[in-house]
């Protein structure tokens, strides 16, 4: 059976001022898989995560230019709807940023946002999302309690939570496991491959271990460009190109 594209580039090129970051962007990322997006400090994969749900708008000195198409329309495009797209693309972060208010208030956060009133709503909504981020057995018992009474881990699940209550269609992850110890990494990796039955996630990971877990596909960037794009078993263990085996062998960055 033939693959949905959700999210494809066309010739995408990035700047910031005159410094070209990102240049001849040619990609598809898959429905309902997980992409790791690998390479050096530095590379670009950040700056690619956040053109796709324009957080570079932010910059007043970014420029693209080609195309990033999402459910068959150009996300840059005139007629795009920047609320709507965020809506629909979600972001976790590479440090744990939960707000300054309890458990569920930081995963209602959103419903509030978009005026939804029913509480009983809120609450279902709250409660499953927790679940799908497997922290409501950890946290159903103080839910009124500030969220910075949790661990890292739990953060950063409580984030994850937060953009699923919102019911995205896409999750993007920059280095979400990168200040976590290594039982909360693995959590996350499970909570990653359970979410991925319902979300396409592009995830930006500096561990080759983890890119190999947990992802059905990994694109190999190098001074803004792609090297080499292909399903994750293939790159590690028959890599393409010579960069690439270099830096999955450890030979740079």
């Amino acid at each position: 059976m033939k693959e949905k594209v959700k999210i494809g580039f066309k010739d995408m090129g990035f700047w910031y001022g005159s410094k070209q970051i990102l240049s001849e962007v040619n990609l598809k990322f898959y429905s309902k898989k997980i992409t790791a997006l690998i390479g050096p400090s530095g590379c670009g994969k950040s700056t690619l995560i956040r053109c796709i749900n324009r957080m570079n708008d932010l910059v007043p000195t970014a420029k693209i230019d080609g195309r990033i198409i999402y459910n068959n329309e150009d996300i840059y495009g005139k007629n795009a709807d920047v609320i709507e797209l965020r809506k629909k693309i979600g972001m976790v972060f590479q440090k744990p940023n939960p707000f300054p208010m309890s458990i569920f208030e930081n995963v209602a956060y959103g419903l509030r946002i978009q005026n939804m009133k029913d509480k009983n709503e809120i609450a279902r909504i709250v409660k499953k999302s927790l679940e799908k981020a497997d922290l409501w057995n950890e946290v159903k018992d103080c839910l009124s309690r500030s969220a910075f009474g949790l661990s890292g881990g739990q953060q950063q699940r409580l984030c994850i939570a937060r953009t699923l209550a919102n019911d995205p269609e896409v999750v993007l992850l920059d280095e979400p496991c990168s200040s976590l110890d290594p039982i909360a990494t693995a959590k996350i990796e499970v909570l990653l491959k359970k979410i991925k039955r319902e979300k396409t996630i592009i995830i930006v990971t500096h561990n080759m271990q983890q890119a190999k877990r947990i992802s059905d596909y990994s694109c190999y960037l190098l001074n803004g460009k792609i090297i080499e794009y292909s399903k994750t078993e293939n790159m590690f263990t028959h890599p393409k190109n010579k960069l690439t085996k270099d830096y999955l062998d450890g030979r740079f960055g």
